[in-house]
């Protein structure tokens, strides 16, 4: 009779066990950063390392490609795992078309110090941008990009931006989800991951505050973020608004399919033009 009794309690043992790991070591999870110092010279001509200070102390690298006169500068932050100057390939052809590009870093990527966490990501975003109005790039003249995580990112800060009267250009988001925390229950369905994770990055509770002109990139094959979820976190946020669904496309590639290139190129330039189009939905 002790016996089921006993294996009952066994499996509450180890249920609650992983429900343990998970949570103490969710941020090794989370983010996978590559230590390799950033190189201008390894980015290619025009680059170069711009360095930040954050509100906590950090100084940070990134890279920076200055735009051409009369055009818009991205500021860029990337997804959860390698570094910043990993991205420089994917947006050589946007680079081709003048617009400056700033390849923000985060603390612990890309060679510089701390350990990643959401509100040490904000920080470090937050020092980004304070650099680029520093230099006179601000308002009109600056689109924010997240890719994946980077997301979480993008958005908050444009909901900053929005927030202090200051609203940015264009806000572009490449395979978002809605929460860390949906995305976490995604992939950890058996465990009640939705309320173990402690960076939430909670872009929905965010995106119908931001009148910015938004633009979502997100393959419908996605099994690491899924398509459903982008498509929420667009159904939610105010016009004007484009979701870019691109067929028999996972969590990398976008720009391997020349809709998305396109899109791209159409909402960055010439700078604030295209931003105001109808609404698209690119179907099969």
């Amino acid at each position: 009779m002790s016996w089921p009794v006993g294996a009952a309690g066994v499996a509450l043992a180890t249920y609650v066990g992983i429900c343990l790991f998970m949570f103490l070591s969710q941020r090794q999870l989370m983010y996978h950063p590559d230590s390799e110092p950033l190189s201008a010279e390894r980015a290619g001509p025009d680059w170069r390392i711009v360095t930040t200070e954050t509100a906590d102390g950090l100084r940070l690298t990134h890279l920076h490609r200055p735009a051409e006169a009369g055009q818009p500068t991205l500021l860029f932050f990337h997804g959860n795992a390698g570094h910043a100057g990993h991205r420089v390939g994917k947006l050589t052809f946007l680079a081709e078309t003048g617009v400056g590009i700033f390849l923000s870093e985060y603390r612990g990527f890309g060679g510089n110090p701390g350990t990643p966490t959401e509100e040490g990501l904000f920080a470090d975003a937050r020092a980004s941008l304070a650099w680029l109005a520093s230099q006179g790039i601000a308002g009109p003249e600056l689109i924010l990009y997240g890719e994946s995580l980077g997301s979480g990112v993008a958005t908050a800060m444009a909901s900053e931006l929005a927030d202090a009267g200051a609203p940015a250009a264009g806000l572009i988001l490449e395979a978002p989800f809605t929460s860390m925390a949906d995305a976490a229950q995604f992939h950890y369905p058996i465990l009640p991951a939705r309320w173990l994770v402690r960076d939430r990055y909670d872009s929905l509770a965010l995106i119908a505050r931001i009148a910015t002109p938004l633009m979502i990139l997100h393959g419908q094959e996605d099994r690491t973020v899924p398509f459903a979820l982008g498509r929420r976190l667009y159904e939610a946020a105010v016009q004007p608004k484009t979701l870019v669904a691109l067929p028999s496309t996972g969590h990398v590639g976008h720009f391997e399919r020349p809709e998305a290139v396109q899109a791209l190129r159409d909402f960055v330039t010439p700078a604030g033009e295209a931003v105001n189009e109808p609404e698209t939905f690119a179907t099969p």
